[in-house]
């Protein structure tokens, strides 16, 4: 070869590369760089403002939970005209059993006997009041019924073979529920409203401060 690159001995012409192709380079590799930190930092951010991985989550997870469904209906209970109630005085305020006993008729119950408690029971119930009858009545729903008009009561069972109940006014009866009460209590009974699973329920605590 000849003329300017003419070789004369072991020394060979550098070919460089083009300044302009490690600019190039050098550009895309700070541009990656750059884009990194940036999407770091988002990320950060996120978590500081969702309070960690786990609230987010959790955050997430209630708003797909789905709708929860309707619970199932509970049992049927017996109407207050299904229930025979024997009311009965263990106080020392005459006259309430049947005052009592008319009130509850009124309310649409069966009223049986009425007069003083018995002796086992007389002066001897402090509080509001007791709901004595067979285990049959009880798993029937006449306790329950009655449990809506005198919040309070102790339910007792015995032996009896008939489906009647006692109702023995204890010192601390004062008043049955009113009818709107009664009526509220027999209603959250019968319709029970439907809760919300456990994970749904629980909501994701955020960090104050």
């Amino acid at each position: 070869m000849g003329g300017k690159y003419r070789i004369t001995g072991d020394t060979y012409p550098r070919m460089r590369r083009p300044r302009h192709r490690r600019r190039i380079v050098l550009a895309g590799v700070s541009a990656v760089v750059a884009l990194g930190l940036a999407g770091w930092g988002t990320l950060q951010l996120i978590d500081v403002f969702t309070g960690g991985d786990k609230s987010a989550s959790a955050a997430g997870h209630l708003r797909d939970c789905p709708t929860p469904k309707p619970a199932a209906p509970a049992k049927a209970l017996p109407k207050p005209a299904a229930i025979k109630v024997n009311v009965y005085n263990a106080t020392t305020t005459s006259g309430l059993a049947k005052a009592a006993a008319d009130e509850l008729k009124k309310r649409g119950f069966t009223v049986g006997e009425v007069g003083n408690a018995p002796e086992a029971y007389d002066k001897k119930v402090p509080g509001p009041g007791v709901l004595l009858g067979s285990p049959t009545a009880a798993a029937g729903g006449s306790f329950t019924v009655l449990g809506t008009q005198l919040p309070g009561t102790v339910q007792k069972t015995d032996k009896r073979k008939t489906a009647e109940v006692d109702l023995i006014l204890g010192a601390k009866f004062k008043a049955f529920s009113t009818p709107a009460e009664a009526t509220a209590a027999m209603t959250a009974l019968t319709k029970p409203s439907p809760a919300p699973s456990a994970s749904c329920a629980t909501k994701p605590t955020t960090k104050s401060g």
